[in-house]
Formats: structure tokens, C-alpha cells, sequence
């Protein structure tokens, strides 16, 4: 929780933030947190159409560089054991985030993917929402 306090202040744009959550829970299979994360993204002004292509976000035009370095990075920490980071990724990464920024990107990553352990350990789901 402290680590998150610290994210929740250190300055990383909320949409940065929210489009790491939602990535890393979607490889994570995390239910309960691509729920959340998704009506948050939404009031923190991410649209629809972003997040229903988010899995997809290589072949869009809809992410800046920007967004699309968090993204594989974000991918690449995830699934640490499919190979770590590689130097293409996080090279492209540092060239577009300074590295105060870069630090905290890995840090949200790395937190987002812990809460995901934890809500599919504990089989937490999300509450259902009568339309």
C-alpha cells in the first residue's frame, strides 16, 4: 500500500497508470482488476474505444510513443520469465520517458502485477452490474 501512496502522488499521469493496470491484468487473466481499472480509466478520462483495443494497441494508431513504450514494457515485466526485458524495449522506453519516470513506470508495473496475484490467489471477482 505504501508503494502505491507513493505512485498514487509521484507524479506519473493517471492515464499512464491506468493503461499499465488494465495491460498487465489482462495477460495476468485478472478479472476482479481489469474490471476496476477499466471504470477508472474511464473517470480519469480514457475512452472506450482505447481500452476495448488496449490487448490490441500495436495495431492502432490510438497510442503515442510514448504510451506504446509503457505498453511494452509494461508486457515484458509482466511475463519477467518469457526471456526479462529486453534491451530493445527498454531502450525505446528511456528514450522517450526520463529516468525519474522510467523508475516509476516499473514500479506501477511491478505493483499492478502483485495486486493481480493477490486478487487471483484470493478469487476475488467483480460485482456484476445490472444494465
Amino acid at each position: 500500500m505504501i508503494l502505491e501512496n507513493y505512485l498514487t502522488n509521484s507524479g506519473i499521469k493517471k492515464t499512464h497508470w491506468e493503461l499499465i493496470k488494465i495491460r498487465a491484468s489482462q495477460i495476468n487473466g485478472c478479472a476482479y482488476c481489469l474490471d476496476m481499472h477499466s471504470r477508472e480509466a474511464r473517470n480519469h478520462g480514457e475512452t472506450e474505444q482505447r481500452i476495448y483495443v488496449l490487448n490490441a494497441w500495436r495495431d492502432t494508431s490510438f497510442f503515442t510513443e510514448e504510451e506504446k513504450a509503457i505498453l511494452a514494457l509494461t508486457e515484458e515485466v509482466t511475463q519477467i520469465s518469457h526471456g526479462g526485458v529486453s534491451d530493445q524495449t527498454y531502450q525505446q522506453a528511456a528514450s522517450v520517458l526520463d529516468e525519474h519516470y522510467l523508475a516509476k513506470v516499473i514500479m506501477a508495473i511491478t505493483v499492478i502485477n502483485a495486486w493481480n496475484r493477490i486478487s487471483i490467489s484470493t478469487r476475488m471477482e467483480p460485482k456484476k452490474v445490472e444494465a
